[in-house]
């Protein structure tokens, strides 16, 4: 089963604690014993993940916060697939890792890491968490852990939906709704880096946000039409849905392609219009989180938290990613930075 919304699985970030293990070490995380609001989020001590053969132990310093973590926490994909309570939420982490299974060759303990982890033993927002090698990769030497951890679901996401399946190439011209978002600001600067025209949309408070950039037309949709100002584009990418989503299908060029995150495309409006969409189910992939890695330290992607909290925070955290105006991203300290 798929969900759209930031592009993950659900069984991708439904990371769950392991129950009826032997007694072993135990750290703090923030554990969810049912479905609701942000007050379900409890502070608690919980067993301590052991990594298997082809898992590492992360100590996390940082873990990201995703609109998603909040509608899993809500139960909206409960009547898809229930979780197994207690669960810890988060995909997004940045740390050092602390212990390799026997049959981990890329990492050793004491490396400096980010991932998004997909496994329903370990989340993100907790002192550690395991992750594959398909999961992790070095973390950018010019970002700070905190940074890092507002890298991977969104970069990836961004990725996926504009490279692997938009296939947006050099000269042409996409439409990026939610440019000052999460999602949004990496895809900007990766539609750029690959040599395309970039028209965004967000808020008057944004526009100057989207400009750093790099977006060549920035459209405030509080002022204006974004149909008035993008016509006959290549490809759209969609992480707003409902009214926004519908209106685009008639600003893209016959040929052209719209990705959605958090809906599913109309395949008549496709028909009618002559174009192609998908609706994006971002998975890990450590090789293109090196990939953009490396653009990060040869500083051609630049990462945009606007808000940290403490890991004992996170429901705060949640409650202002909810409200879908964050600039950038929200993360969540959890231990300090190494020296």
């Amino acid at each position: 089963m798929k969900t759209f919304l930031a592009g993950a699985t659900t069984a991708a970030i439904l990371p769950m604690i392991s129950t009826g293990q032997p007694a072993r070490p135990t750290m703090k995380a923030i554990v969810v014993h049912e479905y609701g609001g942000p007050e379900v989020l409890k502070y608690e001590n919980v067993p301590r993940p052991e990594p298997k053969d082809d898992q590492i132990l992360i100590r996390v310093i940082a873990a990201g916060v995703n609109p998603v973590d909040g509608l899993i926490r809500s139960g909206m994909f409960a009547k898809y697939e229930k979780a197994a309570f207690p669960m810890i939420p988060g995909a997004d982490i940045a740390g050092v890792v602390e212990k390799a299974g026997s049959k981990i060759t890329k990492f050793r303990m004491g490396d400096p890491v980010y991932a998004y982890i997909s496994l329903k033993n370990s989340g993100g927002y907790a002192e550690y968490a395991v992750a594959t090698e398909g999961e992790a990769s070095p973390k950018p030497k010019s970002l700070t852990h905190v940074e890092a951890a507002a890298v991977p679901v969104v970069s990836l996401t961004a990725w996926q939906a504009l490279i692997d399946t938009a296939k947006l190439s050099k000269g042409q011209t996409v439409l990026i709704h939610g440019g000052s978002g999460g999602v949004g600001s990496f895809a900007i600067q990766i539609a750029k880096e690959r040599g395309a025209k970039v028209i965004a949309t967000a808020s008057t408070a944004n526009q100057d946000l989207l400009k750093e950039l790099g977006a060549d037309v920035a459209i405030d949709y509080t002022k204006t039409k974004f149909e008035d100002a993008a016509k006959d584009v290549d490809v759209v990418l969609d992480s707003i849905g409902k009214d926004t989503l519908a209106r685009s299908y008639g600003v893209v060029k016959k040929g052209g392609f719209i990705v959605t995150l958090v809906a599913r495309v109309d395949q008549a409006e496709l028909d009618k219009h002559g174009i192609r969409g998908a609706s994006l189910s971002v998975k890990p992939d450590s090789h293109e989180l090196a990939e953009i890695g490396r653009l990060i330290d040869e500083s051609k992607i630049k990462v945009v938290v606007s808000q940290t909290f403490q890991l004992a925070d996170a429901a705060k955290a949640q409650e202002q990613v909810a409200t879908g105006h964050t600039r950038g991203k929200i993360v969540l300290k959890v231990a300090d930075q190494p020296k």
